[in-house]
């Protein structure tokens, strides 16, 4: 698999959950103004990947990504070697970068946990929304759209059960023989007892029912000061690290 068709799977997951994305040169504006103090859920992807990117492209994003925070994501195969130069320039700062993982689709062992996991549809989507909410801290605004995500063509979303009760997500999915996985997260409560090792096996061994040959995700790059127990779940179930992906980020929101 080569390094572009790693990250467009993952952009590709991204822009069929945003059916507004804008495309700009080679670049996917992700704007999702319900949470414009998200830079996680703001982004700028793809930027010289497909073509070399202009200093002109990056004055057109700042217009356009006005009004939110938001990241630049600057793969190491951009071009050219001066956006990151036109980034620092305009005020971006250098942010948390994202791993790229990947992985065949051979079985994980049996995890060992007393969550139960299964699949679930548009049903499910207000027990999706709780989970991913408190996981990640998202604010309220974003329930709606969360909510959502278990019925949108291409994914497949998992959840894992305390009893009746749900405690951890993970979604897939899936174009031609790739899969991206996402929406990893689980409740306080719940955390340290496998719930994520349960999900990673479960979306990995329905990747292969479909007919995928390779899984991709990501997770913040490792840092002393940062630790994550989301890094060493991917590596544990077998992900090899690809490359790391800039985050750049524009610290301050900007008047529309």
């Amino acid at each position: 698999m080569t390094p572009h068709a790693l990250e467009n799977i993952g952009y590709q997951a991204m822009k069929s959950l945003n059916p507004d994305a804008r495309e700009l040169g080679g670049a996917t504006l992700l704007k999702n103004e319900s949470a414009p103090d998200s830079a996680m859920l703001n982004r700028v992807v793809g930027l010289g990947l497909e073509q070399p990117a202009t200093e002109r492209e990056v004055d057109q994003i700042v217009t356009l990504m006005s009004g939110v925070r938001y990241f630049v994501a600057v793969s190491p195969f951009a071009r050219p070697d001066s956006i990151t130069s036109w980034l620092k320039e305009r005020g971006f700062e250098p942010g948390w970068g994202w791993m790229q993982f990947s992985r065949g689709v051979a079985a994980l062992p049996a995890p060992r946990t007393e969550l139960s996991v299964r699949r679930v549809g548009a049903e499910s989507g207000a027990d999706f929304a709780r989970i991913l909410s408190e996981g990640f801290e998202l604010p309220g605004t974003l329930e709606a759209w969360l909510r959502t995500v278990p019925g949108i063509p291409g994914w497949s979303v998992f959840l894992a059960y305390d009893g009746d009760t749900a405690v951890g997500s993970g979604g897939l999915f899936v174009s031609g023989q790739l899969g991206y996985l996402a929406f990893g997260a689980t409740k306080k409560v719940a955390r340290g007892r496998g719930s994520q090792s349960a999900l990673l096996a479960a979306r990995i061994s329905h990747a292969k029912a479909l007919g995928c040959r390779e899984v991709v995700t990501e997770t913040g790059e490792q840092l002393p000061d940062r630790p994550s127990n989301s890094y060493r779940n991917i590596q544990r179930a077998g992900f090899r690290e690809q490359f790391v992906v800039a985050n750049w980020l524009m610290p301050r929101r900007q008047a529309k």
